[in-house]
């Protein structure tokens, strides 16, 4: 009699703690993080000294000069990024990057970093949403799969027309196996992007439009 009493007693408090876990594993992840930038950039670290230091003509305070500081770095990024957008990034990359990369072992780092930042400005669903979904027939006629054409542009392979086309196997972020098909098995699905991922997310229970017939495409570019 205890015993089934101590069984729903867990599971039920076993709901609750999933419940509650992906919250508290994100307020974690935070409080872990503000820690490694309190220890980074606090009043304590080399960088706050720095921002102490700024804002030391303002205050003899030592909190209100850090607070200052940091007040004043924020202006200065800011003053940046009016420069950006004002077309001064490639002159600022020519002259800073230009200068850094001819120190020794400096040049390399800043090399590095300089890439890192790189990705993490370019957006992967910007490149997905440039790619068009399609219909691939393999054979002209037989299994019809659901891809992307990364490339509207058709290639010539050994004097016969091909279509690139990326069938996903994983929706996020989507990659796959990237494919070069002949032009005629590869006809446009009438659907965008999210269409797809939504297809692929649900592992196909999401039924996808049935394709075109190829007359109609064809009337279509026609009309193009």
């Amino acid at each position: 009699m205890l015993q089934p009493l101590l069984k729903g007693v867990a599971k039920t408090w076993l709901a609750g703690l999933l419940l509650l876990l992906p919250l508290a594993l994100t307020v974690s992840v935070l409080a872990w993080l503000f820690g490694i930038v309190y220890r980074l950039v606090g009043p304590g670290s080399p960088v706050g000294s720095l921002f102490a230091l700024l804002g030391y003509p303002f205050s003899r305070h030592s909190e209100l000069s850090y607070l200052i500081g940091i007040v004043a770095m924020l202006g200065v990024i800011y003053l940046l990024g009016l420069l950006v957008q004002l077309g001064l990034r490639r002159p600022w990359m020519q002259w800073v990057g230009g200068t850094v990369r001819r120190i020794p072992l400096v040049g390399n780092l800043y090399e590095v970093s300089e890439r890192f930042v790189g990705t993490l400005q370019k957006s992967p669903r910007a490149d997905v949403a440039a790619m068009r979904p399609v219909w691939c027939f393999f054979g002209g006629g037989g299994a019809a799969v659901l891809g992307l054409a990364p490339n509207p542009e058709p290639m010539q392979i050994d004097g016969r027309v091909y279509v690139a086309v990326l069938v996903p196997t994983a929706p996020v972020p989507i990659g796959g196996a990237l494919l070069y098909a002949p032009a005629e098995w590869v006809r446009e699905a009438d659907i965008g992007v999210e269409r797809l991922t939504a297809i692929y997310v649900s592992m196909g229970m999401t039924a996808p439009p049935s394709p075109r017939p190829p007359a109609a495409v064809a009337a279509d570019e026609s009309a193009r």
